[in-house]
């Protein structure tokens, strides 16, 4: 669990110390889908083809999941100001190298660098900003802070393919790059010093990867989340092919699913309070349901609008939910266990992208994604039931032992 930290600010500087660590989650969501929307420009910049080039997305994915427990095991014992602080400063880095790479393979190089922070900093960001606040408002911290993360789907993505657009693809970069050092100057001016964990890395490696319900809920992300990708990488075609519309309308599309994660987050941090484990069961089971509605309404036209808001608002409430999980069964090791959710959700990423390609080139159709997210979705739910089994052994074994101990 999160303690406060020694030196918390006065209540009313709690606002602008979560707002720079949602400013930081702006500036990784606009960084981290900006390439999908400039990638016919980087392909003739980089003398590429567009498949060549969507590889850098790949690069940078592949640096997420290496950099979370690499960058938490070594930075368990670094104040976590400080280590938000190198973070970001790294990121501003790595996206400066981006926009100054001459060639493909740099560029690739560079993106992997860049996806080394991603996680850690969504990590420690959520650690701090659940110590600002009281134990029963840690749920709506965290989920301000990955707030961050959905408006940069309405507002940081397309403002940053727009200036792709017109002053060339290296400029998005340098776009991220500046966002990066402004959420330096706002950490370190607003967010107050919080001291590490006590544990060392090796010591919350060693209790991190030996816990059986830390995989569990991995596990959930990783299947869980993946029925979002499935059906998000494919929209376009769904839309145009599926559902009969122009091509001018697709923006509208992703549009509606950025907004599902600026209406799901905070509805995700609400429902924590309730119950974090009940919230990532409803999650569940309401992605599943949408699903299904996405099957049916993708030959309607405009009647799949609705259903893909909700798409991203049930996966936002599952995200958030899944991320305070992580942060409460992995005890001792808090700095791994919030920074590993985002791991699985890249693995999450890979996984329904490719699944949703699998069931489209099997001939089964643009909207045969949705039913890829209904498997999954469901897969996850008897995960998170097996964890509420395990759960409830664990707890019947230590009240039996009790008992012998005290007859």
């Amino acid at each position: 669990m999160t303690s406060a930290s020694a030196d918390a600010p006065p209540a009313r500087h709690v606002g602008l110390a979560i707002l720079a660590l949602a400013v930081g989650g702006f500036t990784i969501g606009t960084t981290e889908f900006l390439t999908m929307g400039v990638l016919p420009e980087i392909a003739r910049g980089v003398d590429v083809s567009v498949p060549a080039a969507g590889r850098v997305i790949s690069a940078y994915a592949l640096g997420v999941v290496v950099g979370v427990p690499i960058l938490a095991f070594f930075g368990a014992r670094v104040p976590r100001r400080g280590m938000l602080v190198a973070l970001m400063a790294a990121y501003a880095a790595a996206n400066v190298a981006s926009a100054l790479a001459p060639g493909y393979l740099v560029l690739a190089a560079a993106r992997f660098v860049g996806g080394l922070p991603h996680g850690a900093f969504f990590g420690v960001a959520s650690l701090v900003a659940a110590g600002l606040v009281a134990p029963e408002r840690r749920g709506r911290a965290v989920a301000s802070v990955m707030l961050g993360l959905s408006v940069a789907n309405v507002v940081g993505v397309p403002a940053a393919t727009w200036l792709g657009q017109h002053a060339g693809w290296r400029a998005s970069y340098l776009l991220a790059g500046v966002l990066a050092l402004v959420t330096v100057a706002m950490v370190l001016a607003f967010v107050p010093h919080q001291q590490a964990g006590e544990a060392s890395g090796r010591e919350e490696a060693k209790a991190f990867f030996g816990n059986l319900q830390v995989w569990l809920t991995m596990a959930v992300g990783a299947v869980g989340f993946g029925g979002l990708f499935a059906v998000y990488s494919y929209i376009a075609k769904t839309v145009t092919v599926v559902g009969g519309l122009g091509a001018a309308t697709v923006p509208l599309f992703v549009l509606a699913m950025g907004l599902g994660m600026v209406l799901g987050t905070p509805l995700a941090g609400e429902l924590a309070g309730w119950s974090v484990f009940r919230s990532m069961i409803l999650a569940s089971i309401a992605t599943a349901v949408v699903m299904v509605g996405y099957w049916y309404a993708a030959p309607h036209g405009w009647l799949l609008w609705p259903v893909a808001l909700l798409v991203t608002a049930t996966g936002s409430v599952l995200v958030v939910n899944l991320q305070l999980r992580l942060m409460d069964v992995a005890e001792g090791a808090v700095t791994l266990g919030a920074a590993m959710n985002h791991a699985a959700l890249n693995i999450a990423n890979a996984l329904g992208a490719w699944l949703g390609g699998v069931v489209i080139s099997a001939g089964w159709g643009y909207r045969s994604p949705a039913l890829v997210g209904l498997v999954l979705a469901v897969v996850g739910l008897v995960i998170l039931l097996v964890s509420a089994r395990v759960h409830v052994r664990g707890r019947d074994r230590v009240h039996a032992d009790g008992q012998a101990v005290a007859a």
